[in-house]
């Protein structure tokens, strides 16, 4: 037994204190992960929801590595697009206008709940009513709205505003609450607790499931009754590569974002970093390369390939990395409505758990509290276009929750992030932070990032080792634009993370970019 019962970091206060509740009753890793997502629910509402998607790359004392698949799914039938509630609506960010779209025809199947529940059923200690608590505590009793929750509600208010359901919960008053604002949640809690006692089959089955698709069949969804029966979570083999003779574990196709991390990886071990100062010119036009390049494998065939069997092992095969190592050795403010939980306990079991409502369809199921995903209505999700996806196929997503392990198979580094495209690239950039330029876990977040896409590369201020004369575009070996951010930003992903030193200490780091907390369970 370690010297703690458990280490958790996430995104908001009340977030982590429920998985530290779970520690201080003798829950595992799991149990708390679990309760964290839950009360997630409540404190970062635009971020995360019952109706969302999500993954959970688990690993038990007993030394299994399991990848729990419950992102979202597309429905088994398409419809008459004339007929679907399918639109636009334009984001404020200040300096950028994004725009999204929402309505019951951008809901894809959800799976998160699904999946805590089932992950809990395989892997939890606590009964089930005693993880649920604290969110349906939460949700009763009212959460004080932090500035990035604020921040969250405000910039996707037409959002909240677009329905009525939506402006019953999050705008009572008529606008969105402000930071130290009370935000309750009665018919929420009322859910929650109904499927604490009902399980999965209460969300799946039943009077809400017979509400969602009333509404869908009626208001122009595409989901079925079919659809939310026959939903299943999946259990896959997670990722496994290694890096600087570690062994890294993530989120396995079909989703991208753990084989593009890998693959960054495996381009950054050709690098002998040991003589390059963190920040300097060299460090950032390695970043810059090594994001560069993985962009371009991407679009080089990847996500045309994501459903081939054995498509992470032919893109990470040392002959295809050969062409892009070679290239490397030679040249040597957007939304991510998603959030993150990382833990360890001291049984030597770990969790990563990423998850997200998309930014949330507008669309309340009566009665529950409840907003459900648009994640059919993710540009980032369907680049093919709208409307154009295949039928009852899982959803590829960008999301890694990952985890490094030590010789013997101990978790040494769990964490994950939000962001969109940006997670892979914090994820990468906390990793080296980490193992190769030997920084503590909270210098490793806090530390600035970059982050290289479309021909444009965004630098965050903060690199004490970069003079003002390098930053120039001939400084890089790109002809690309460079976007000089003022301060960090939640642009730059939300990596919450923990580990575990070789002497069985726990310690993590939230990311303040994205409101972070961390706490350890004595």
């Amino acid at each position: 037994m370690d010297r703690n019962r458990g280490v958790i970091a996430a995104g908001h206060p009340k977030t982590v204190e429920a998985g530290i509740e779970m520690f201080r009753l003798g829950g595992n890793a799991f149990d708390a992960t679990v309760a964290a997502v839950l009360a997630s629910f409540v404190a970062e509402p635009m971020l995360t929801s019952v109706a969302g998607g999500g993954f959970l790359l688990a690993h038990t004392q007993d030394d299994r590595n399991i990848l729990f698949d419950f992102f979202t799914q597309t429905p088994r039938h398409k419809r008459n697009i004339a007929e679907v509630d399918f639109y636009p609506i334009d984001v404020n960010f200040g300096s950028v206008i994004q725009q999204f779209h929402i309505g019951l025809g951008s809901m894809a199947v959800p799976g998160t709940i699904g999946g805590l529940l089932y992950v809990h059923h395989q892997l939890g200690k606590l009964p089930r009513s005693v993880v649920f608590e604290p969110a349906i505590h939460y949700a009763r009793s009212g959460v004080e709205v932090n500035d990035f929750q604020a921040y969250s509600l405000k910039i996707l208010s037409p959002i909240v505003m677009a329905s009525a359901g939506a402006q019953r919960i999050y705008a009572p008053t008529g606008t969105v609450p402000t930071t130290g604002d009370p935000l309750r949640l009665p018919d929420l809690a009322d859910t929650l607790a109904y499927l604490a006692q009902e399980g999965a089959r209460g969300f799946y089955q039943g009077d809400i499931a017979q509400r969602l698709v009333q509404d869908c069949r009626t208001q122009g969804g595409y989901l079925t009754l079919e659809d939310l029966e026959s939903y299943q979570v999946l259990e896959r083999h997670p990722l496994m590569t290694t890096y600087r003779g570690n062994a890294f574990l993530t989120n396995p196709p079909p989703s991208s974002g753990g084989t593009l991390i890998a693959f960054a990886l495996a381009l950054l071990a050709q690098i002998d970093l040991s003589s390059i100062a963190f920040g300097s010119p060299d460090h950032i036009r390695m970043l810059a390369a090594v994001m560069r390049l993985t962009n371009l494998a991407r679009i080089d065939g990847y996500d045309a390939r994501l459903y081939e069997p054995d498509v992470a092992d032919r893109f990470l095969n040392p002959a295809h990395l050969a062409q892009y190592s070679q290239q490397l050795l030679s040249s040597t403010n957007k939304w991510g409505s998603t959030t993150h939980v990382s833990a360890i306990d001291g049984e030597g079991n770990a969790a990563s758990v990423t998850t997200s409502n998309g930014e949330g369809s507008s669309y309340v199921i009566p009665g529950t509290g409840i907003m459900v995903n648009n994640m059919l209505g993710e540009a980032d999700l369907h680049p093919g276009g709208f409307h154009e996806w295949q039928e009852n196929r899982r959803i590829s997503s960008m999301m890694a929750p990952t985890m490094i392990l030590d010789a013997h198979h101990v978790p040494e580094i769990v964490l994950g992030s939000g962001g969109s495209n940006r997670i892979r690239t914090a994820i990468l950039q906390v990793i080296s932070n980490l193992l190769d330029f030997n920084l503590s876990v909270a210098a490793a977040v806090s530390s600035p990032r970059v982050h290289w896409e479309n021909g444009t590369f965004n630098l965050e201020p903060g690199f004490e080792n970069l003079e003002p004369h390098a930053i120039d575009r001939t400084a890089f070996p790109f002809n690309e634009t460079l976007e000089l951010w003022a301060e960090q930003n939640m642009f730059f992903g939300g990596v919450h993370a923990v580990t575990r030193s070789g002497t069985g200490e726990l310690s993590g780091a939230g990311d303040r970019r994205r409101g972070g907390v961390v706490a350890v369970c004595p």
